[in-house]
């Protein structure tokens, strides 16, 4: 009796175990924070809202290496360790993306920061990330994971608002 059937078997299962393991479900995370500034949106987006202006307030070297500012435009982060493409607009607001990387795990990364009116005379800075934390290995690598990019985003909108009211 030819064992290939036991062999094919066992490999078929092995190829199910890895596939539902690998790749676990997607499991989208949220993060919102903000910071109250004493100066209209529109003065604060001008400071701050720049798609490279990142660069002032996330101490990194920022380069469009495509487009315009508009729509598709991409920017290029830390040397050329993180690329980010531009997928919304308004004129106090912007949302962008991060591509595949083949052979890394893809998490859907956004962000979206926007210039939000209180009055007339002051404003807020929101700042939005999205991304799917299911390559960590529990809940407590997602809570660091949050807790990590929670950290460095409210100091950015810390000096987004020293910059954004001097």
């Amino acid at each position: 009796m030819s064992q290939f059937p036991l062999r094919g078997l066992a490999g078929l299962a092995f190829i199910a175990f890895f596939t539902t393991s690998a790749f676990a479900a997607p499991e989208y995370t949220t993060i919102t924070m903000e910071v109250e500034v004493a100066k209209p949106a529109s003065d604060v987006w001008a400071k701050v809202g720049g798609y490279c202006d990142i660069s002032k307030w996330l101490n990194l070297d920022c380069n469009i290496t495509r487009g315009d500012g508009g729509i598709g435009t991409v920017r290029v982060l830390a040397g050329g360790r993180v690329t980010e493409i531009l997928v919304g607009k308004t004129d106090l607001s912007y949302g962008y993306t991060q591509p595949v990387k083949e052979g890394e795990f893809y998490s859907l990364y956004h962000g979206f920061m926007e210039a939000k009116p209180v009055t007339k005379k002051s404003s807020k800075i929101v700042y939005t990330l999205m991304y799917d934390v299911s390559d960590k290995p529990d809940q407590a690598s997602k809570d660091a994971d949050i807790a990590r990019r929670r950290g460095l985003f409210e100091a950015a909108l810390k000096k987004m608002k020293q910059i954004a009211e001097q």
